[in-house]
């Protein structure tokens, strides 16, 4: 699932597990946009290239976890 914009605080879910993911920073790498998360009651933190698409952006294998976005 897409949404229109990946923001810090945003949580996200691993597909096929129930491990949840905050999203701590956004950055920037020549072409690119890299969101870190860190995964929540734990110390694991990962690097994932955000992959834009028509619709918005997401982080694959992920699913962003609210039922709702306010239009930013």
């Amino acid at each position: 699932m897409s949404v229109k914009k990946i923001l810090l605080g945003q949580v996200w879910r691993k597909d096929g597990t129930t491990d949840t993911y905050l999203v701590t920073k956004l950055y920037n790498e020549v072409f690119s946009t890299y969101a870190v998360l860190r995964k929540i009651g734990g110390e694991e933190i990962l690097r994932i290239k955000v992959e834009k698409q028509s619709d918005g952006s997401t982080l694959p294998g992920y699913v962003y976890t609210q039922d709702t976005q306010e239009n930013f």
